[in-house]
């Protein structure tokens, strides 16, 4: 009988704290170590999280783990939060990607709605409603305060949450405090779902009277004042996709005219022969809430656009605006998926290398390159399925790679993804 592997692990969980994990075994799934890692570092690491490793077949660089095998007996281990800036194995030294301040929001509607803590007085009517275990008859003190509560919570995670967000918040609230069922209802949770949509609407109209940005952009639409304006329901400039900061408000201290004159300078610092990257990427953070409105209220053209921010050009910037509207680090995110997918992706190459014409020749030319590797790690994989994912797609996909001459490489790394893409060409 084989004896188990002994694994010992120094674990970088933050920039500054690295901690021992010692494991009797190798776990059989990377998803089985994390969970290990979740109970072991209580409560330090208490959301989602990626994992890199120190690769041995790249002098140490970082590598997304994937697979347990790849992970040596004794190896350095890198913690990656969903939420985190910390760049992945393909980061430059230039990527910046700025904690989101606290102005701005941190996170995307949950999966699992948390109910919030209410005033004292409810809190303690809702623990003895949910000790007795009968249905609880709040005082319309009560209720506002809890319908109040609800809205500044939801309203954490976005304006205008849809008809299932809202009833996946008005559940959560019957299941923490099942006093508040609803008696004759069906789920038991409508009644608070139509209440927390009116209390969701008169929670955003006094939020657009005070000035907040993402909700007052829809204030001002047609009313006996203002006959010819556009129907309150129509064009609701509003989160659609997975935006978390749509539309900010200009940070404390600065407005309109003080921002121009940021862009301005970001302007002037591109124009230089030696770029300041770190300021270019704090004066991209400054004035985020500026592009945003550019975006969002004045409707602008990509083309007018990328002419009053060229920093958006850089593929740094690229990353940290993306990262500054969803809170999710593209390059990891990125990697993260596609290593996921690559084993079954590339069984859908080969099984579409086995037709016949011109895509499955092309797909047998490519796939007979990636077998002849003598090693076929993580980053010959990506190689392999993002050259072969144009032509599966039957795109042309001359305008998307290029080919370097192996004498200007200046790594092994390189030059192993650079043979592999010649022979491709070949």
């Amino acid at each position: 009988m084989a004896t188990p592997q002994k694994i010992v692990l120094r674990v970088h969980i933050a920039t500054d704290v690295a901690m021992k994990l010692t494991l009797n075994e190798r776990p059989k799934s990377v998803e089985e170590l994390k969970s290990i890692m979740k109970e072991k570092f209580k409560p330090k690491l208490n959301s989602d999280f990626d994992l890199q490793y120190e690769d041995p077949d790249f002098d140490g660089q970082l590598s997304v783990l994937v697979d347990m095998e790849e992970l040596p007996e004794k190896g350095t281990l890198k913690v990656v939060r969903a939420e985190c800036d910390e760049s992945s194995t393909a980061s430059s030294d230039t990527d910046i990607l700025p904690h989101a301040p606290l102005t701005l929001r941190q996170k995307s509607w949950p999966d699992s709605f948390p109910v919030p803590t209410f005033s004292f007085e409810v809190e303690h009517v809702l623990e003895e409603g949910n000790r007795s275990g009968k249905p609880l008859i709040l005082s319309r003190a009560q209720k506002h305060n809890i319908l109040e509560k609800m809205a500044e919570t939801m309203h954490s995670f976005k304006p205008y949450p849809n008809d299932k967000e809202v009833g996946k918040a008005a559940e959560a609230l019957v299941t923490v405090h099942p006093c508040l069922r609803e008696l004759g209802s069906d789920t038991g949770w409508y009644g608070w779902k139509v209440s927390l949509k009116f209390k969701m609407g008169n929670f955003c109209s006094k939020l657009a009277r005070s000035g907040c940005a993402e909700v007052s952009v829809n204030v001002g639409k047609r009313s006996k004042n203002n006959p010819d304006s556009d129907h309150p329901h129509s064009s609701i400039k509003r989160a659609r996709l997975s935006e978390v900061n749509f539309l900010p408000n200009f940070p404390k201290g600065e407005n309109q005219d003080t921002l121009k004159d940021v862009r301005l300078q970001i302007v002037q610092e591109l124009e230089k022969a030696e770029r300041n990257q770190v300021l270019i990427a704090k004066l991209m953070q400054t004035s985020f809430a500026l592009r945003r409105q550019d975006i969002v209220k004045e409707d602008l053209p990509v083309k007018d656009i990328l002419t009053s921010w060229p920093a958006l050009r850089m593929e740094s910037q690229v990353f940290a605006e993306f990262h500054r509207i969803t809170n999710v680090n593209l390059r990891n995110q990125f990697y993260s998926e596609l290593d996921r997918c690559t084993p079954r992706l590339i069984a859908l190459l080969r099984q579409k290398a086995l037709h016949t014409g011109k895509m499955a020749l092309a797909l047998r030319k490519l796939l007979e390159t990636y077998d002849r590797q003598e090693e076929n790690d993580v980053n010959t994989r990506r190689t392999l399925f993002l050259r072969a994912l144009p032509i599966y797609l039957r795109e042309d996909a001359s305008e998307f790679f290029k080919t370097y001459n192996v004498s200007s490489v200046t790594s092994i790394y390189q030059l192993r993804l650079i043979q592999f893409s010649q022979h491709v060409i070949k």
